[in-house]
């Protein structure tokens, strides 16, 4: 295992040494446009011209930064995960009985919910994948992210979601079979469109890592092992025969609404079954509190990158910089240090509402996130 810094590299395809999760910040004219549109005061032409404006300003602000694969904030979308499930065959946007629970708040209550079976012919998010590869150039990757295969499952047997499920599908191994091959065919889609960096956000680990949460589950005779298998199955299926130049990613994810958490737990109760999913290429994880346990959880990890997530996008403040580089190099005692990248803990905007900091806290805080990785990686 080196750790020595004199052997630091950095890196020519993603995940890159200085990274990003994903979303950013909703600028305050593409969120009036949003009011007005659902309001009927704008068409959805006029709203999209908002954001194509939005993201073409929003890619060149990364790209002078220094980021060599951007998004397009998911300026499009008012949820990380449920946009995208929506627009899925067989699914559709309904109510929930109440929304997810963070500590000290509650989302907005909505869900996704069968209204057939689970499928893929095509997906708003590729025209949106098109537009940002267009804006992105050549001088930067265009990185797709979209909620993993395990996160739509998770959605689809939540207690709300169950009486729908079950209505057009016996058994959970017939839904997990069309719901990796639908997920299958969306990434080829996204391949086909010129997309070489998908990122699969996973928040079914952090719950899976949290004690208070699987004393909930024991109600329904549920066991850790099985359903780590399970999650581990969809998410494999669905990447499995891949174009061998499609690199793949995940973030895992503890709960990132308002600037609020949802879980807590160290890696270990998963790690076996998370880092054993076979065509991740890397992956994106939330330690930036000791809510998410230390780092020798790494020990798992197989030839993989890992991208630390030890700078918080919860808050403006600065971390310390030389705490920052002692935490780098003590996950180094786990994982060789030309494995490990450095980014923020989650997006800066999981949904539209958006986390508690400013635009300016936002670009700061990768401003710092670059200059520590160009410190250590050479």
């Amino acid at each position: 295992m080196s750790n020595s810094l004199e052997s630091a590299k950095q890196r020519t395809v993603t995940p890159f040494r200085h990274d990003t999760v994903g979303s950013f910040l909703r600028p305050e004219v593409l969120k009036e446009a949003r009011v007005k549109y659902q309001n009927n005061e704008i068409s959805a032409d006029e709203l999209q011209r908002v954001e194509d404006r939005e993201i073409i300003k929003l890619v060149a602000k990364q790209k002078s930064l220094g980021l060599k694969a951007v998004t397009d904030g998911e300026f499009r979308r008012s949820w990380w995960h449920l946009d995208f499930m929506w627009g899925l065959d067989g699914v559709e946007k309904a109510n929930a009985d109440r929304g997810y629970q963070f500590q000290g708040e509650e989302t907005r209550a909505e869900t996704a919910r069968l209204c057939g079976k689970v499928g893929f012919s095509s997906h708003p998010f590729v025209e949106h994948f098109k537009f940002l590869k267009e804006v992105a150039g050549e001088d930067a990757i265009a990185r797709q992210t979209i909620p993993a295969p395990a996160q739509f499952l998770a959605e689809l047997q939540r207690p709300d979601n169950k009486a729908s499920t079950n209505s057009y599908y016996n058994s959970t191994e017939e839904l997990v079979a069309d719901i990796a091959a639908a997920y299958n065919a969306a990434i080829l889609a996204f391949y086909e469109a010129g997309c070489r960096s998908l990122q699969l956000d996973d928040c079914t680990w952090g719950m899976l890592c949290d004690k208070n949460y699987w004393e909930l589950r024991q109600e329904d005779g549920a066991k850790l092992p099985d359903i780590a298998e399970l999650y581990a199955s969809v998410n494999k299926q669905a990447i499995a025969g891949l174009p061998e130049d499609l690199i793949v990613t995940t973030h895992v994810c503890r709960g990132n609404y308002h600037s609020t958490w949802a879980s807590s737990g160290g890696y270990e109760p998963v790690a076996e079954y998370l880092f054993g999913i076979d065509h991740i290429d890397g992956y994106y994880l939330e330690f930036d509190t000791d809510r998410a346990g230390d780092f020798t959880p790494l020990k798992h990890l197989k030839d993989q990158q890992v991208v630390l997530g030890l700078v918080s996008s919860k808050t403006g403040e600065l971390e310390d910089k030389q705490e920052i580089i002692r935490r780098i190099k003590e996950a180094a005692q786990y994982v060789d240090l030309n494995h490990i990248c450095l980014s923020p803990q989650c997006g800066f905007a999981s949904t539209e509402e958006g986390n508690i900091l400013t635009e300016e806290q936002q670009w700061k805080k990768l401003e710092f996130i670059k200059e520590i990785a160009d410190e250590i990686w050479k």
